[in-house]
């Protein structure tokens, strides 16, 4: 199969023209990280477990199957994995339906970039029925297309959520602009091509390659987005 990225140095204006945004969800757009940590201390405290705080930076921004899997591991509790699956969505949607805040700058960005017409999707290691949820409050209107974990036979860390939503989209992954807020999510979109901002929530992330750096969303905006198609890989 022929390349067609141009190789470094020859670039053209084409090369370097911004064909979509993915958007991760949890900890960049809403501010639901904590929520997803207070259902798993919630749920293992009614089967008689109390989980390490440390253990907050091994689940956060990965699948269900993997965050879930690893804490029945830690604590040795007598569950399922389809069975605990249940149980979380269950206490995430609980409190999403109570309060759903969204990160800030998130609403401004989702504007401009639909204002433009600029080909955005939704991509995330969450259920569909938390996704739907959630589009509630960020519109669905916002999104060309949305992915979802369980939509996906393999979902972050590797990169096939972002490679079907840039085909999705009729874009070419190395001209999309990816926000993520986990080193999980960086490295999907890392490995799918893309020009990756890095929004960090719960653990920091250090700038590389690619990759771009930010304190907050109200740093980014369309012409910020542009400008990493023309920056040297």
């Amino acid at each position: 199969m022929t390349s067609t990225v141009p190789p470094p140095g020859t670039r053209t204006a084409e090369s370097s023209t911004l064909q979509a945004v993915l958007l991760d969800m949890d900890g960049t757009l809403v501010d639901t990280e904590g929520f997803w940590w207070d259902a798993e201390v919630e749920v293992f405290a009614q089967l008689g477990h109390r989980l390490d705080d440390s253990w907050r930076h091994v689940v956060v921004g990965g699948p269900m199957t993997r965050s879930a899997g690893f804490l029945i591991e830690a604590t040795g509790a007598r569950i399922t994995l389809s069975e605990l699956t249940v149980l979380l969505n269950d206490g995430f949607e609980n409190r999403i339906a109570r309060s759903l805040p969204l990160m800030p700058g998130a609403a401004r960005l989702l504007a401009e970039l639909s204002a433009h017409g600029v080909p955005t999707a939704l991509v995330s290691a969450s259920h569909r029925r938390i996704i739907d949820r959630v589009l509630l409050s960020l519109g669905a209107q916002n999104f060309t297309l949305t992915v979802a974990g369980d939509e996906v036979e393999r979902t972050k860390p590797f990169p096939d959520p972002y490679l079907i939503a840039a085909a999705g989209l009729g874009a070419d992954p190395t001209r999309c602009a990816v926000i993520e807020d986990t080193a999980t999510g960086l490295a999907a979109a890392e490995a799918a091509g893309c020009h990756v901002v890095a929004v960090p929530s719960v653990a920091p992330i250090a700038p590389a390659a690619g990759r771009t750096v930010v304190r907050s969303l109200e740093q980014v905006d369309l012409p910020f987005l542009r400008g990493l198609m023309t920056e040297k890989r």
